[in-house]
């Protein structure tokens, strides 16, 4: 890896343990009061939605495929980790190994959904493959209403409470930190060229079907881990709450933020998670003002709010320390205008001598 490299993600993880430090303050201080565990539980939304969006946008952004069911991988990766947390809650695991645990047999059990869905449905593109994520989804809505051991079609209920702000915001960024090394990496780079031109990469002898099946099972794997998150936060479940409309809700984010831009997914997932809250006191019109300001955003940014653009805080340290080192002093002639106003008063003196000189030759000639 490039020096330069290591240094800018040594500055991101400065960066966010300094984020990490001021929110751990601002929570452990009391500064909110009452309302200290409000906040907390918004900032917790926002760490699983961020992973829910962000691995949409493996599918949307990357790999340029329409994926309406997304919300199916979450409820697997939910009931999953539930029933495996409620069997070992007598075993004297500590809570911090269950949670892990939960975490990993949700995210393999979304992950191997994903292989199983997308090897039969990944050679279909555009409308149809959306058409057939959401018909996953509501075979799975429908499977899990009717189990027993998912509680049927009434609320699966006593989860274990094992998501806290702090723990789940660490996995968040492991979470997004391996999908932007795996969009950084050659297969991403694989992916990408898919998506730019599918006929052009098969026939350059690119493994297609494997290459987006990869990314699908990637993508379906942190969403398991999102619903994990999710059912040990709210700890009572019902089928559902993974509806067609769950799914749409995390792709208007994925949109707004930036279609191939995880940063733009970031920033979606937590803008639309705490908007409705702010929007609360409003309640009568929260939901209408909530449209409007998604229809604001399509209008002026239809492009996302970051498009396809990355934020880097390395990048931006080093923007603004250019800018610092190029202001001129008050009052001061920077230098290297002196050079240039004396390099075109020597060509201007250049021009004015050759020109007398044709005078004086076309005299002579005369």
């Amino acid at each position: 890896m490039p020096k330069k490299m290591k240094t800018n993600y040594l500055i991101n993880l400065i960066g966010l343990i300094l984020l990490f430090l001021v929110l751990y303050a601002a929570f452990e201080s009391g500064i909110f009061g009452s309302r200290t565990n409000y906040f907390m539980g918004i900032a917790t939304t926002a760490c699983y939605t961020i992973i829910m969006v962000t691995s949409l946008n493996l599918l949307v952004g990357i790999m340029g495929e329409f994926s309406l069911g997304h919300a199916g991988f979450m409820s697997v990766g939910a009931y999953a980790s539930a029933i495996l947390t409620n069997a070992l809650t007598d075993a004297g695991i500590p809570d911090l190994a269950l949670f892990l645990l939960a975490l990993l047999v949700g995210g393999i059990a979304a992950g191997i959904t994903g292989v199983l869905v997308g090897i039969p449905t990944l050679k279909l593109r555009g409308d149809y493959l959306a058409i057939v994520t959401v018909a996953f989804a509501e075979i799975i809505r429908v499977a899990f209403t009717n189990f027993q051991i998912t509680g049927g079609g009434r609320t699966m209920s006593g989860i274990k409470k094992l998501s806290n702000f702090y723990w789940v915001f660490w996995v968040t960024v492991v979470c997004v930190a391996f999908m932007y090394m795996f969009i950084r990496s050659r297969f991403g780079r694989t992916v990408k060229a898919i998506r730019e031109d599918y006929i052009a990469a098969a026939a350059s002898g690119v493994n297609v079907t494997f290459y987006k099946v990869l990314t699908f099972t990637i993508s379906a794997f942190f969403a398991g881990v999102a619903g994990a998150i999710y059912a040990h936060y709210i700890t009572a479940m019902i089928p559902t709450t993974f509806n067609f409309n769950y799914s749409a809700e995390f792709l208007t984010e994925v949109i707004i933020g930036g279609t191939g831009s995880m940063t733009g997914s970031i920033i979606g997932a937590t803008f639309l998670s705490a908007l409705p809250e702010m929007l609360r006191s409003f309640s009568k019109y929260r939901m209408l003002g909530y449209s409007v300001v998604l229809v604001l955003i399509m209008i002026f940014r239809p492009g996302g709010i970051f498009g396809s653009w990355e934020f880097s805080l390395s990048r931006a340290l080093s923007r603004f320390s250019l800018r610092a080192k190029a202001a001129p002093a008050s009052g001061a002639v920077p230098e290297k205008a002196e050079k240039t106003s004396d390099v075109s008063t020597l060509s201007e003196q250049k021009r004015t001598a050759s020109t007398f000189d044709g005078e004086e030759s076309g005299k002579e000639d005369e």
